[in-house]
C-alpha cells in the first residue's frame, strides 16, 4: 500500500468516528423460521461376499472425492484379555506398525503416506481395527498393506520395551485423574469380575507382560473367521475385489468370536473416593440398561438426549445453566456387545456435591412421572436426527454405522430406519423408557472429592 492510499483511507477512517451518533430503539428480534426435518437416511448399497476362510467384505461406492477409507475390524479386544494379561491386546495393534516380516516401520509409514494417508490401528473392549484413508488410484495397494500388517506382525523386542515404558508413563499420569478414578471405580461396582470391568492396567499388568504374552494372544484371537473388512469412497471395485482376494485368501480361519456377555442387574451403592483438597468433586451415576439388539434402543437414545445427553437436556440445563453446579455434565448410553448401560458424569463445585446428585435424581424421577411436552420433544427428535445425518457424512462416519450395525447383527435396515423411529418416539414412550431402565433404587453412586468437605453430603444416598 503506497503513502498516498494510506493518507486517504486515514482521512475516510476519521470522517466515519466523526460522524453524529443517533440513538436508535433495538431491533426486534425476530424469531427464525422452524427448520425443516432432516431427510430420512439411506444406507449407500453395498456389495459383500465371503471369502472361503470366512472373511467378510463389504464394498460401499460413496461420495465423489477421490478418497478411499479400507479399515479391517476384528472381533478380538478387551473381552478377550486374562485377567492377568490386561491390555495385551493394546500392545499388539501398536507393535502391528512396527513392522512386518516384509516391511519395517518406517517402510510401512512411507508407503502409506504416499498414497496419501496413514496406518492407523486401535483397540476397543470386542473390536481391534487396522485402518487406511488414501487416494482412491491406490485402494489396491493399500489392501495390501493392510492385510501385510494384519496377518503377519513382526512384534520387534525393541518396540515392545518402548511402548512398556510409554504404557507406564501414560497410566500413572491418567490414574491421577478424577474422572479415570471414578470410571475405573464405577466400571468395577458395575462388572465385578468381568472383562468390561476393566480400564486401565496396573504396572504389575504391564511389568508382567512378556513379547511371548503378546504372540500367543495374536496367534490365538486373529484371524478370518472375525474379521470384517469395510471399503468406502470412489474406488473400482473390480480392482480392489481382486486385491482383497488376493492379499487375504491365504490368511488363516482362526477362532469364531467369543459371546461372554456380563450378567448384571445392578443395585444401589455409594462409593467414596478421597481425594484430599480437591476443588470439586467428580461423580459418576448410573446402572445397566439396554444394548443395540433391543427394540427399545432407539427409543432410549432419544430418553437420554434429553435427560442429560445432550447440551440441551435436563440435568444440563438444571445443574449447569440454573443453578451453576457444573460446567459440562453429560450422560450417555455406553455399549458393548449385548450390554449397555446408562450413566450420568459431571465434575461440580465440591460444596454443591450432595444439592448437585439431589438435582439429578430430581430430573430422573420427574421423567419417570410426568411425559414431556411435545415443543421439548421435537426440538430434541430434531437435534438427534440431524447428528445421525452428519455421522454418516463421511467415509469414515460411514464404515464406523457398518461396522456398527454388523458387530450388534442389526442390519442396513436399522440404519434406514433410524430416523423415522426417532421421530416416532412420542412424549409417553419417553417417560415409559426412563420407568423401564432408569430405576433410581438401582443407581450406583461414585465420588472422587475432597472428605472433609463432601462425605458429609452424601448421607441421604448410603445403601439401606
Amino acid at each position: 500500500m503506497n503513502r498516498i492510499t494510506k493518507r486517504i483511507l486515514t482521512f475516510a477512517l476519521a470522517a466515519i468516528v466523526s460522524l453524529p451518533v443517533f440513538a436508535q430503539e433495538p431491533a426486534k428480534k425476530q424469531t427464525p423460521p422452524e427448520g425443516s426435518a432432516p431427510k430420512p437416511f439411506k444406507v449407500p448399497a453395498r456389495q459383500r461376499f465371503t471369502l472361503p476362510n470366512g472373511m467378510r467384505v463389504s464394498l460401499v461406492p460413496y461420495g465423489t472425492m477421490p478418497k478411499v477409507m479400507i479399515s479391517a475390524r476384528v472381533r478380538v479386544g478387551g473381552l478377550n484379555e486374562p485377567a492377568d494379561k490386561f491390555s495385551v491386546g493394546d500392545f499388539i495393534v501398536q507393535l502391528m506398525k512396527e513392522g512386518t516380516k516384509t516391511r519395517t516401520a518406517e517402510q510401512i509409514a512411507q508407503e502409506a503416506s504416499s498414497m496419501g494417508g496413514a496406518l492407523e490401528t486401535g483397540e476397543g473392549a470386542d473390536q481391534s481395527s487396522v485402518s487406511m484413508d488414501v487416494l482412491s488410484e491406490f485402494g489396491p495397494k493399500a489392501v495390501a498393506l493392510i492385510a501385510d500388517v494384519l496377518q503377519n506382525p513382526l512384534f520387534p523386542e525393541k518396540d515392545f520395551e518402548r511402548i512398556r515404558t510409554d504404557k507406564l508413563r501414560d497410566i500413572a499420569i491418567e490414574r491421577s485423574r478424577p474422572q479415570t478414578m471414578a470410571n475405573e471405580k464405577f466400571r468395577q461396582v458395575l462388572y465385578g469380575d468381568h472383562p468390561y470391568s476393566r480400564v486401565l492396567p496396573t504396572a504389575d499388568d504391564l511389568n508382567g507382560m512378556k513379547l511371548d504374552d503378546v504372540k500367543k494372544f495374536y496367534d490365538d484371537n486373529y484371524g478370518a473367521l472375525r474379521t470384517d473388512l469395510y471399503v468406502a469412497g470412489k474406488f473400482d471395485p473390480v480392482a480392489v475385489k481382486a486385491a482383497i482376494t488376493k492379499a487375504f485368501a491365504g490368511w488363516k480361519k482362526g477362532p469364531e468370536p467369543v459371546v461372554n456377555p456380563p450378567k448384571i442387574t445392578g443395585k444401589k451403592s455409594l462409593s467414596f473416593i478421597d481425594k484430599p483438597g480437591a476443588a470439586q468433586s467428580t461423580v459418576f451415576m448410573g446402572l445397566p440398561a439396554l444394548d443395540p439388539s433391543s427394540n427399545d434402543y432407539v427409543p432410549m437414545i432419544v430418553t437420554n438426549s434429553l435427560l442429560g445427553g445432550s447440551f440441551g437436556s435436563r440435568i444440563t440445563s438444571n445443574i449447569r445453566e440454573n443453578k451453576g453446579y457444573t460446567y459440562s455434565p453429560s450422560s450417555q448410553l455406553s455399549i458393548r456387545y449385548r450390554d449397555g448401560y446408562w450413566m450420568e458424569a459431571a465434575d461440580v463445585t465440591t460444596s454443591a456435591t450432595g444439592p448437585a446428585i439431589k438435582e439429578i435424581f430430581n430430573e430422573i424421577n420427574r421423567l419417570r412421572s410426568e411425559a414431556p411436552s411435545k415443543a421439548e420433544l421435537d426440538g430434541i427428535k430434531n437435534y438427534l436426527a440431524g447428528v445421525f445425518v452428519l455421522q454418516n457424512s463421511s467415509r469414515q462416519g460411514l464404515i464406523g454405522q457398518l461396522a456398527f450395525v454388523d458387530l450388534h447383527g442389526l442390519g442396513d435396515e436399522y440404519l434406514n430406519t433410524y430416523v423415522q423411529k426417532v421421530y416416532a418416539t412420542t412424549p409417553e414412550i419417553v417417560m415409559g423408557e426412563t420407568k423401564k431402565y432408569i430405576d433410581p433404587d438401582r443407581i450406583a453412586i461414585v465420588v472422587v472429592g475432597d472428605p472433609d468437605k463432601a462425605k458429609s453430603q452424601l448421607a441421604d444416598y448410603q445403601a439401606q
